[in-house]
């Protein structure tokens, strides 16, 4: 922070009043300030923090790969504090996360907020702090972004949009449209965690389940998965629409039949309650640190083994398998022996879910 002040030649830590206001948003001092005290002293050491964009030494990006991966995406998640996480560490750990599961390294992210007028900025500076932490966990840097503030009423609080770019690995591969009868289809732990401890949180149920997010950022859990099985067909994180989404979505593009069975697909007992009570089916939760990877069957146990020994895949299991069936259809074989189809929804279990 020290370097950046005196490289900048700007002074932070001025005083902020209680809540953001129109003029935060207007490019004058005002406006100065709040990205100052909140922004920078957050991402201090955010390369070129003052500079209308961020610059990377094309050699080094291709020292990493061949490719280049790109990805953006919009949080407006409600409440913005939940257990397990908030929206900034959702939203710096989802972009990774969609890097990730194209086989890209992530590099750098940039992040963009729209602020609604009266938030207090205690909370924004908290918001901050936390994509802070989780990108310097990640070692990830946040190196650019913007700032808007709207009128009261505009947007609902807070909206962050995350930018990320990463190299895609030499010789890897994969994608929705890769899969191939008899591969086997992974996911690295329980399902439906934050669908259910966003609802939850809202407190309109007046449960006392604690549940907590799985919010998590996935790219070191991918290396390790690359490594074991490097023939990895197609990875997904499995966030709106849950795993049935993912599961539709590659049954369609691969033109394959997918079979899981129920037995094998983990759940928590308290998210499995909670999923009862509702009427919900934890398929289609949302989950924000779980991936679905579609793996060659010669490569299935090494990567089960491989995944099993990170910290974010200890539970992880084989669920089903891909097969020659009806191309686009997605069945479930139930605990009772019996067999239901797990269709795509027409739209979501719950809104504002991320």
């Amino acid at each position: 922070m020290n370097s950046l002040v005196q490289s900048t030649g700007r002074a932070i830590h001025r005083a902020l009043p209680k809540s953001v206001t129109l003029a935060h948003g207007g490019g004058g001092s005002a406006m100065r300030d709040l990205i100052d005290e909140i922004f920078i002293a957050a991402f201090a050491e955010a390369p070129g923090a003052l500079e209308d964009q961020a610059r990377f030494d094309l050699a080094a990006l291709a020292a990493q790969g061949d490719r280049l991966a790109f990805t953006t995406d919009s949080f407006v998640v409600d409440p913005l504090f939940f257990p397990g996480g908030d929206i900034g560490k959702l939203a710096v750990c989802g972009t990774i996360n969609d890097l990730a599961v194209g086989a890209a390294r992530p590099v750098a992210l940039s992040c963009a907020v729209i602020i609604e007028e009266g938030l207090p900025v205690e909370t924004l500076r908290a918001v901050a702090q936390s994509m802070a932490e989780t990108a310097r966990a990640a070692s990830v840097p946040i190196v650019t972004g913007d700032t808007k503030v709207v009128a009261r009423g505009a947007c609902d609080k807070l909206f962050v949009t995350t930018t990320g770019i990463g190299v895609v690995r030499t010789g890897v591969d994969v994608g929705i449209g890769r899969a191939r009868p008899g591969d086997v289809i992974l996911v690295n732990g329980q399902l439906g965690d934050h669908g259910a401890a966003i609802l939850n949180a809202r407190g309109d149920l007046a449960l006392e389940a604690a549940i907590e997010s799985d919010c998590a950022a996935l790219h070191e859990l991918v290396d390790v998965l690359i490594g074991a099985a490097p023939g990895v067909r197609a990875m997904r994180d499995a966030t709106r629409g849950g795993v049935a989404a993912v599961l539709n979505e590659l049954a369609e593009a691969s033109a394959v039949g997918v079979r899981i069975r129920e037995l094998d697909t983990p759940v928590r007992s308290d998210v499995q309650g909670f999923c009862e009570i509702l009427g919900l089916d934890p398929l289609y939760l949302a989950n924000e640190g779980k991936l679905v990877a579609v793996v060659p069957p010669d490569q299935a146990d090494a990567a089960v083994k491989a995944l099993s020994g990170h910290p974010l895949g200890r539970a992880t299991t084989a669920i089903g398998t891909v097969t020659e069936g009806r191309a686009g259809r997605v069945v479930m074989e139930t605990r009772f022996g019996g067999q239901r189809i797990v269709d795509m929804l027409v739209g979501d279990q719950l809104p504002r879910i991320c």
